[in-house]
């Protein structure tokens, strides 16, 4: 068994190699039988290694087609994400440190780079923010969290950078779970959705004013204060569970 899934992984980094380095994305691989004969396996090994590859999101398979090179998505590093927050949402205050990491830095990026067109982007998201929250959000706040999360990825397209882009992208199920308790520990401590979405104005008026360090500021305070409403929403959660000081 361990000289099979040996091979396996020769087979697995070959196919590393083609998808990650030789091939384009939208091309297909060699067939199972090329393949199989290049490598001197067996095509049932060849489809063993593709499967993984599929799963790692790194080809798309249909019936009765050659797997072809998946175009780069975030889900795979998505579901990794949301993993972690599922075993234990404490997670999401270290998730945070992430995000303090990557989102001051976008916002900066983003004064400096932001087309016209990324900040439409970002006051259409603004807006949506505050149609809900002039009706009934504490009830039914999925609208505001739908919008607050299209705000920080249209920041995130505004800097211009495609990695950062991807990465919030691929943040998508935790910052929504994020968002839930942050607002339970915001309405908690005396806060209300209007302070929420002024943090968002702050940032937008930096980056409209071509403010870089601004707009980094403003970010820096809009997740300082989501982790203080973070850790009282735990603290509510589980009171003997010492999430610390607000």
């Amino acid at each position: 068994m361990a000289g099979m899934a040996g091979v396996t992984e020769r087979v697995v980094r070959r196919l590393d190699q083609l998808v990650l380095a030789e091939l384009e994305p939208g091309a297909e691989l060699p067939s199972e039988s090329e393949l199989a004969s290049e490598l001197a396996v067996s095509r049932l090994t060849v489809r063993e290694a593709v499967r993984s590859l599929q799963a790692r999101g790194l080809v798309e398979t249909r019936r009765g087609r050659r797997p072809r090179v998946a175009y780069p998505n975030a889900a795979p590093v998505g579901d990794f994400f949301t993993s972690v927050i599922r075993r234990d949402p404490r997670q999401l205050l270290d998730l945070l440190e992430v995000r303090l990491a990557l989102e001051v830095h976008i916002a900066s990026l983003a004064a400096q780079h932001a087309s016209r067109a990324s900040i439409a982007a970002l006051e259409l998201a603004l807006a949506a923010m505050r149609q809900p929250a002039d009706a009934s959000t504490v009830d039914n706040p999925d609208a505001v969290h739908a919008a607050d999360l299209q705000f920080h990825q249209a920041l995130a397209a505004a800097s211009g950078n495609q990695l950062l882009d991807f990465l919030i992208e691929a943040m998508e199920g935790p910052l929504h779970a994020s968002r839930l308790r942050s607002l339970r520990g915001h309405l908690a401590r005396g806060g209300t959705v209007a302070d929420v979405i002024e943090q968002h104005a702050r940032i937008l008026d930096r980056v409209v004013a071509r403010d870089a360090a601004g707009a980094a500021a403003a970010m820096r305070d809009h997740l300082a204060q989501t982790a203080r409403d973070l850790r009282v929403a735990f603290a509510l959660e589980d009171p003997q569970g010492g999430a610390g000081p607000a």
